[in-house]
């Protein structure tokens, strides 16, 4: 069994919780995964282990916090507790063969090959080098800090200046930098890297502007999870209904770039590797609601479930009401 991890609110205390279906165990000495995760770092003692030493007799009902009925709240499963900005939150596109075909479909062009299938076909051609060899750079965003960050059961947002708000299911890895510079990977989790598809869908470079949304992690961080083959399933629910569903499957065997080349082209930037900064990266899509022709509207229900990483990810929509009132600037 594979060692999956929460993190927990109760009042003004922060706990970190070991899953023991259908309980979960708290661990004492740490209130963060942050904290946890720098002793590991810097004791040499492996993640699972430091937290098998940490568990106390103290247990919880898994099921009522999971639903939301409990004084207890789940947080994100990874942040940096002290300062938001220290968090960053980015991707990688165009690493399955859906999303290529999704975003085939909303950068349609006149040419016979978009870039964004360019860029798909050097993936293919390039992305997983053997080793000790440097591969393509895949196609990579920024999402925000760990202010953009929502947890399990929280709302993702569709502000006012935006077209739209939709899923997309993946995998993140969870990463820290030790001390001396070194990423470290956490272990990974279940993700909503929620985008606005229609702003994106105008033009191919309006991408970055789409992916400056809010986003969720979790409810559980696995630490390391076999990221061979994972298969899930991606469900929009509407009025208590199933609106959509779909199976889906992310890892490297579904993927065009290795877990080793997505990771390097990340952290080969020396600013990706402050010591103490957290880094949550999500790894790709394979399917959209949106590719199915699915609006998304307030209410809606996302939920994301895969294989191995606990239980599923739930977040309803929450479309802001205002109106799109243009943000203004006093000179000093």
């Amino acid at each position: 069994m594979k060692t999956r991890l929460v993190q927990l609110q109760h009042g003004a205390d922060r706990f970190v919780g070991c899953v023991e279906e259908p309980g979960l165990r708290l661990l004492e000495n740490f209130a963060t995964v942050y904290d946890l995760a720098m002793e590991a770092a810097s004791s040499g003692v492996p993640l699972a282990n430091l937290a098998a030493r940490c568990a106390t007799g103290r247990r919880l009902d898994y099921d009522p916090i999971y639903a939301g009925d409990s004084e207890w709240r789940l947080l994100p499963p990874v942040d940096h507790p002290d300062e938001h900005a220290r968090c960053l939150v980015t991707g990688t596109g165009l690493t399955h063969l859906g999303s290529a075909r999704n975003r085939q479909t909303m950068h349609a062009a006149t040419e016979s090959e978009t870039d964004s299938m360019r860029m798909f076909r050097w993936g293919v051609e390039g992305g997983k080098p053997p080793p000790g060899a440097t591969g393509v750079a895949p196609e990579w965003f920024y999402k925000g800090n760990g202010t953009i960050l929502r947890p399990h059961l929280a709302p993702l947002e569709v502000p006012a200046h935006a077209e739209d708000g939709g899923e997309e299911a993946e995998i993140a890895g969870l990463y820290l930098i030790d001390d001396d510079g070194n990423p470290l990977r956490i272990g990974m989790a279940a993700g909503n890297e929620f985008s606005d598809h229609k702003f994106e869908r105008r033009n191919y470079l309006n991408l970055a502007g789409s992916k400056l949304r809010t986003c969720s992690l979790g409810p559980e961080l696995v630490v390391a999870p076999d990221f061979a083959s994972v298969p899930g399933t991606v469900t929009i629910e509407r009025g208590g209904r199933v609106l959509w569903t779909q199976p889906i499957a992310t890892g490297e065997a579904e993927m065009c770039h290795s877990l080793a080349n997505i990771e390097h082209h990340h952290f080969k930037f020396a600013a990706h590797r402050r010591p103490g900064d957290v880094h949550v990266h999500y790894f790709g899509a394979c399917s959209l609601s949106f590719g199915a022709g699915i609006t998304l509207t307030g209410g809606d229900v996302m939920a994301i479930a895969f294989e191995g990483f606990g239980r599923p990810l739930r977040n309803p929509v929450l479309v802001d009401p205002t109106g799109n009132a243009p943000v203004t600037v006093r000179p000093l």
